[in-house]
């Protein structure tokens, strides 16, 4: 087949049909994946949307391009679309959807049609604060910090949080569908230690998944009741307490973070050991690191509350253990960085993206350590400092783990390969973009200029000019991927079943895979990553 004749998937992976509502009502996993895959993209452009608003307001020192109540919204809807919408399901909805089944040699996940179920619920939460944003848009931020969501505020508070609301159910029937499937359903011989790393990152983040939402959800939902019927849970006025918002949030909202970064940590362990020719170097304390961070995220939200009035022991015990929990991410950097040691390392696409994370996130993380120390977070709270911090971890870990596994995962997918040109092209503008974006607001943050301001002192618009000039940038390195993705679906070469030369089950079935994935139930006998005494032949 010419590399011009027109992509049709085989029919084995199309067998419900190929109208709307065969995908509508599919119970295939993969097929799902593709439906959160397309949703997800459509927040992540209607995100990115508000962050090229906000960065052309940033460009000159007044407040010269909205309003400071426009601005107020454009910074509560991006953040609200991007952590919500895109950051928390972008991997474990999309990739995570397509893989664990497949990784595991299972048919499919324990729950289909509630993994169905947890798309739509995810859509209508979607639909409630897109809602929101067409009648006004809110401007809390995204922390919806009371009594200003529950009192002060006149925008669109209730829907954007209801949106909020629904949509942790889809988080919790994902997480609660891959515990059981990955307890319930491996193949004979798919021991714990023998799984490989991406699927130990599902599991941890699932367990945060399942215990840290329905947190944030009665949360969000009493700031809706107490503005409906001002019950006094958080107005002082009203007997409440707004620091107990602050104790809700941030107990789920710093486990959160792992939600998003954890599922990268994955993918990277996944491209290191694929793109080395090597097993990770200690897998069992990679995989142990997993757990530890979904544990210890939940002893550590009391850091983001340093000026919040709380003692100064609790600020000393937060602040030990929020230095605790960068010991296993740190062991993660460790490990990948000897896998490559003396390793054939390859650098292709996802390597490249893998690369990145490793810097972003090393950059990311020691920042954070900054943030645990009392004094110097006194200082820097409230900052650019903060919103640099956020993003390295949030978007350059999230994003470069993201993309790495997409390209990585895209020949099983969808049968094809990519523009390898471009795909190294994209990554470059991405990394550089992004840390022309966000290295200046860290001097920013320090010199002291506040987040959530429109306008600020002249002698800092320099940096800002620098970091408007890094977001250009880094759209542009965003929409090329998209670009060549489409084009390899009709245009692309035939990647076979496994173009990397990689190990693991997901490389032992066609590409794309049939409906139930393989042809006769796999037996394991090999280790994760035993590149030795594994030979996978492409087909």
């Amino acid at each position: 087949m010419s590399t011009g004749t027109v992509f049709m998937p085989p029919r084995h992976y199309l067998n419900d049909g190929y109208g709307i509502r065969s995908w509508l009502l599919t119970r295939d996993h993969k097929r799902i994946a593709l439906l959160y895959l397309a949703a997800v993209t459509l927040f992540f452009f209607v995100g990115g949307a508000f962050a090229v608003l906000i960065r052309l307001e940033l460009a000159t020192p007044a407040g010269d391009f909205v309003s400071d109540e426009t601005y107020n919204k454009l910074f509560t809807m991006h953040g609200v679309m991007m952590v919500f919408f895109f950051l928390i399901p972008s991997i474990p909805a999309t990739l995570g959807n397509f893989l664990v089944p497949i990784m595991i040699g299972a048919k499919d996940l324990a729950l289909p049609k509630l993994n169905l179920a947890s798309w739509y619920i995810y859509i209508l939460g979607g639909l409630f604060t897109l809602y929101a944003l067409i009648a006004g848009g809110v401007d809390t931020g995204w922390t919806f910090y009371t009594p200003f969501s529950t009192v002060s505020s006149t925008t669109n508070v209730i829907p954007t949080a209801l949106g909020i609301f629904i949509t942790g159910f889809s988080s919790i029937l994902t997480g609660l569908n891959f515990i059981v499937t990955i307890h319930r359903m491996r193949a004979p011989g798919m021991t714990w230690f023998r799984m490989p790393l991406f699927l130990w990152s599902m599991y941890a983040t699932s367990l945060i998944m399942v215990l840290g939402t329905p947190v944030l959800a009665i949360t969000i939902l009493l700031v809706a009741v107490e503005r409906l019927f001002h019950f006094g849970f958080f107005d002082p006025r009203l007997g409440g307490d707004p620091v107990l918002f602050q104790h809700l949030f941030w107990f789920y909202s710093h486990p959160a973070v792992y939600i998003m970064v954890l599922p990268s940590m994955g993918v990277v362990s996944e491209l290191v050991a694929a793109f080395c020719r090597k097993q990770v170097f200690g897998y069992g304390f990679v995989a142990f690191a997993s757990v530890a961070i979904a544990v210890l995220g939940f002893l550590v939200w009391g850091h983001h509350m340093f000026v919040a009035g709380q003692s100064v022991y609790s600020a000393l015990i937060f602040s030990a253990l929020s230095f605790l929990v960068a010991i296993p991410s740190a062991v993660k950097v460790f490990n990948w960085t000897a896998t490559m040691y003396r390793g054939s390392v390859s650098w292709q696409t996802p390597m490249l993206y893998a690369i990145g994370f490793i810097g972003l996130f090393t950059i990311g993380g020691l920042t954070g350590l900054f943030l645990a120390s009392v004094g110097l977070d006194v200082h820097v709270t409230d900052t650019y400092f903060i919103i640099a911090h956020f993003h390295y971890i949030m978007v350059g870990g999230t994003l470069m783990g993201y993309l790495g596994g997409l390209h990585y995962w895209w020949p099983k997918i969808s049968g094809r390969l990519y523009n390898e040109f471009l795909a190294k092209l994209s990554a470059g503008i991405i990394f550089l973009g992004f840390n022309l974006t966000f290295f200046p607001q860290f001097i920013l943050g320090y010199l002291g200029m506040p987040r959530r301001y429109h306008a600020y002192p002249p002698e800092f618009q320099v940096l800002n000019v620098l970091s408007s000039a890094g977001a250009s940038i880094l759209g542009v390195g965003y929409l090329i991927p998209m670009l060549y993705l489409m084009w390899s679906l009709r245009y692309g070469k035939l990647a076979g079943s496994n173009p990397w030369g990689a190990v693991g089950l997901e490389w032992t079935t066609t590409s794309p895979p049939p409906t139930e994935n393989f042809a006769e139930s796999p037996v394991v006998t090999w280790d994760a990553y035993d590149y030795q005494t594994t030979v996978t032949v492409e087909s």
